[in-house]
């Protein structure tokens, strides 16, 4: 059985590895995604900093039988000239192939609003490449809709 939970620093090990899964998934929609050399390290120092600070972030790990198999990252965000004020902000989700399908990703999604909303956001948005078109399908089920289009160019 799968277990959703808030995630604890002795998990960092366990989660860098999905994460740095996700942002080598990311390069395969557009190469301004290619990971860094450094990727898994930066991953490290950034989960930490993140469940260090719970005011500002949300890190959501799914488990089964001591095993991570999920993860969800959000941050709060002030959103200074729009209303609602509070944004709850999916920078990254990721869950294991073999978990897909299956409804752990909408049960993690829902656990993340439930306690972004307790932390006062009052919009959740979720980041991810354009041209990903799983996440597309998945948010637009779950009842999310586009809000703002980044376009980006080299220099």
């Amino acid at each position: 059985m799968v277990t959703i939970r808030e995630a604890r620093e002795n998990d960092v090990e366990g989660l860098v590895d999905l994460v740095v899964r996700l942002k080598r998934l990311n390069s395969e929609f557009d190469p301004l995604f290619s990971a860094r050399n450094d990727c898994a390290e930066r991953t490290r120092e950034y989960l930490i900093s993140a469940i260090r600070d719970n005011k500002n972030h949300l890190v959501l790990v799914a488990e089964d039988a001591g095993k991570i198999v999920g993860i969800l990252k959000a941050d709060i965000r002030e959103r200074l000239f729009y209303s609602p004020t509070i944004e709850g902000a999916i920078v990254d989700f990721y869950v294991m192939p073999e978990y897909r399908r299956k409804g752990l990703g909408r049960q993690i999604l829902d656990k993340a609003i439930a306690i972004l909303r307790e932390r006062g956001a009052q919009l959740i948005t979720a980041e991810f490449p354009t041209q990903n078109q799983i996440a597309i399908n998945f948010y637009n089920k779950m009842g999310f809709r586009p809000l703002v289009n980044i376009y980006a160019k080299e220099t």
